[in-house]
């Protein structure tokens, strides 16, 4: 199984520090989904972009799974120069991660040039992965409500499976620490 991971930026959490409480709540939270999906239905893959916030989480979370459950890693991004204009600290944890996963590429060969090359990274990771797992609460949109939007198009057209962790299983988890 290829699973494709995202969610929330970073600055929609309010989360700009990797040892930020929040962000061990959320890598948990996500480590145990994947534990779960390891368990029942032979994960394989997890393939996520590079964003700050829960993509570079999850790529945390299954790397740290990745010998005990056989889990491979991938990150794709839409686009050559993604993470240029970050600052130097955000740079070096995304190169960092870059070196890491099992799997690293660019879904276009050119810097940015438009929202276009979002939505082909969106269809390309559709097409790629067997379902999606994102930390999204649709009473809260923001950034991953257009992948949530184009998951829920693709499911008319493709048998695609979603799965949410949304604010209440965050909550929970909260609580339960």
């Amino acid at each position: 199984m290829r699973i494709w991971l995202t969610g929330y930026r970073g600055f929609e959490l309010n989360l700009f520090k990797e040892d930020d409480p929040k962000a061990k709540i959320i890598r948990d939270v996500i480590k145990q989904r994947l534990i779960n999906l390891a368990e029942n239905n032979d994960l394989v893959w997890v393939i996520t972009g590079g964003q700050l916030g829960i993509e570079q989480l999850a790529l945390s979370a299954a790397l740290e799974l990745k010998e005990a459950y056989n889990i491979k890693t991938a990150m794709l991004l839409p686009y050559e120069d993604f993470g240029a204009r970050w600052n130097e600290k955000n740079q070096e944890v995304l190169s960092n991660l870059k070196n890491r996963v099992d799997f690293c590429k660019v879904t276009t060969n050119n810097k940015y040039q438009g929202p276009y090359q979002l939505k082909a990274y969106q269809q390309f990771i559709l097409q790629h992965t067997d379902k999606a797992l994102l930390v999204y609460d649709p009473e809260y949109p923001g950034k991953p409500s257009y992948d949530y939007e184009a998951i829920k198009s693709y499911q008319n057209q493709q048998d695609y499976e979603l799965e949410l962790i949304d604010f209440y299983d965050l909550q929970d988890a909260a609580d339960q620490a």
